[in-house]
């Protein structure tokens, strides 16, 4: 059965977008250039290169095999696969393929754009690459990678307000993306939200069991939140 996020649950990442919105900026700008790593291969670092933090998100590996727009129907397929996967080389190809298929672009002027942040982000030039991402999701709301990428851009600049407004569009179009996932608990975390936190890494790894750091995360905020089993 493939998984599915509760409307609920992005419901209320939409409220905690609009409550934190303050509370978020105010902590970008107190921690002047603290630098997460982002859930996606291309992004890089803001302008003004902050000091580099040692949490790693899952992120698409640099090359990608080529998918047929076609084949999108086969995700349920591939996620299954991802779940049950043996060891974490085998989850490892699956989950090129996924992302393959979130990164395939739906039109000749996305995938114009889309190179075009690739250059941006190479040459370090947020702003560029954030106006781009803004033509691109007016043009073509359905595509995720898109939202996906610029929620990364926020995340690096310390926006979180942004970020989790741009979360909020991945989920609600596809609730089994599991970078998105783990960059919300992450963010979350950052915030001081430790339950919340657990709750968006825990559904990161009902749909990819095999995520690097994210056990580890979810072992210590399980102790923090719930206490150790007596």
């Amino acid at each position: 059965m493939a998984y599915r996020l509760g409307s609920a649950f992005v419901s209320q990442l939409g409220s905690i977008g609009l409550k934190r919105r303050g509370r978020a900026l105010a902590l970008g700008l107190a921690a002047g250039a603290a630098m997460l790593v982002p859930p996606h291969a291309s992004a890089q670092a803001p302008d003004s290169p902050p000091a580099v933090n040692q949490k790693k998100l899952p992120e698409a590996p640099q090359k990608l095999p080529r998918v047929d727009q076609s084949r999108t129907r086969g995700l349920d397929f591939l996620f299954g696969a991802l779940k049950a996967a043996p060891d974490a080389e085998s989850a490892k190809h699956v989950e090129a393929r996924i992302w393959a298929i979130w990164n395939a672009t739906p039109s000749d002027t996305a995938s114009l754009l889309m190179s075009r942040v690739k250059t941006a982000i190479e040459r370090k030039e947020t702003d560029v690459a954030i106006k781009l991402l803004d033509a691109i999701v007016k043009l073509r709301p359905d595509y995720v990678e898109a939202w996906n990428r610029r929620a990364t851009l926020y995340y690096l600049r310390n926006d979180y307000a942004h970020s989790l407004a741009d979360i909020r569009e991945v989920l609600v179009r596809e609730p089994r993306h599991f970078g998105a996932l783990a960059g919300l608990g992450m963010i979350m975390q950052d915030l001081g939200e430790d339950g919340r936190a657990l709750e968006a890494f825990r559904k990161a790894l009902a749909v990819n069991p095999h995520l690097d750091k994210i056990p580890d995360l979810v072992k210590a905020l399980t102790e923090k939140v719930e206490g150790r089993d007596i």
